[in-house]
């Protein structure tokens, strides 16, 4: 996944690109062993049999359990039981609490939990876009032309077109951008530091160099950027105008559509900061955000471990650390085993 190793020619700035969230099973780039956990599967029907939960088992079954393993659990398990989904097994046995919540995200695979948070996001009573945003935002063209795909197959309908539905003004033409999966792939020939200046400059333009804010220029510069010419891009206008892209944006826009430009942008510059960030948020103000910090801690599984070290570097505490000081209970003993695990 994302890497910080080489350098390009036109500049120092080291060569980045987008993280994968996703384990490459999903994308068919590894063999998948269809019997190699089923172990695991008979452990966890045997802890939900006869009267009673075993929660412990279960903790201790899918909480060490990585993404990869967790996509063979979900396909193998209905294969060995009477064609049961595991989900749908934990949801009938642990509810519709925190725990539960976490322990069905598990059950599935990473693509299939994606899709059920967009659900949950957009349904009932108002919508939470606030995890929204970090679901469909600073992604690989790979990875959301993937969720579009698992989101129709689920539910027979087009993601944008029920996103369209429930969103609106300068937030709903972001996510839009995003959803498109219009990166450019990188090339040295093309994203040249001439062409970092002049995007600079556009950006300048369509942000404070107008009367009025163009939000779909800067949009446009936020979604089309690869990761490596957007770095090059804030180099350029940090030289020229004397404050980041991060900043310009804080100056030109507020509120949710302010925070979901931000982590678009800064999960191609510093991804692992990025994710501890919202792990952090999540846990803020009087009371912690259980379905944010679920969301974060089982999506971000694939790099908690770059995640982490990001977070103890930036509050000086691990990521356990942090989930200790919150929430308690199984949901803390199985969000506590994911992140041990992981790192």
């Amino acid at each position: 996944f994302f890497s910080q190793a080489t350098t390009h020619t036109t500049s120092s700035v080291l060569t980045l690109r987008m993280v994968d969230l996703y384990p490459a099973i999903i994308h068919g780039e590894e063999e998948e062993e269809a019997d190699s956990l089923d172990d695991a599967c008979e452990e966890l029907h045997e802890a939900c049999k006869g009267w009673g939960t075993d929660e412990d088992k279960l903790i201790e079954v899918l909480g060490s359990k990585s993404p990869t393993q967790r996509f063979i659990i979900a396909n193998r398990y209905p294969e060995l039981y009477d064609g049961k989904e595991l989900d749908d097994v934990m949801k009938s046995e642990c509810g519709k609490g925190d725990f539960g919540f976490a322990l069905r995200l598990l059950a599935m695979k990473s693509d299939d939990a994606e899709v059920k948070l967009v659900r949950e996001c957009t349904h009932g009573i108002g919508t939470k876009d606030h995890i929204l945003y970090t679901i469909i935002c600073g992604r690989s063209n790979a990875e959301i032309d993937h969720l579009k795909k698992i989101w129709y197959n689920t539910y027979e309908s087009d993601l944008g077109v029920m996103l369209s539905s429930e969103l609106s003004g300068d937030f709903e033409r972001l996510v839009f951008n995003c959803l498109q999966g219009v990166e450019e792939e990188y090339d040295e020939e093309v994203h040249t530091d001439e062409k970092a200046e002049e995007d600079a400059e556009k950006f300048y333009d369509a942000g404070q160099g107008e009367w009025g804010t163009d939000e779909r220029g800067l949009f446009n510069i936020l979604c089309c950027s690869p990761a490596e010419h957007l770095e090059n891009i804030n180099s350029s206008y940090v030289d020229k105008y004397g404050y980041s892209l991060s900043k310009a944006i804080e100056k030109e826009l507020d509120g949710l559509i302010q925070e979901a430009a931000i982590y678009h942008l800064n999960m191609k510059l510093k991804p692992f900061e990025t994710m501890a960030g919202q792990i952090k948020k999540a846990c803020a103000g009087f009371g912690s955000d259980e379905f944010a910090l679920t969301s974060h801690i089982i999506r971000f599984q694939q790099v908690l471990s770059d995640v982490n070290a990001a977070h103890e570097e930036m509050y000086e505490k691990t990521i356990v650390d942090r989930i200790e000081s919150e929430v308690g209970g199984d949901y803390l003993k199985l969000l506590r085993t994911i992140v041990e695990y992981s790192i």
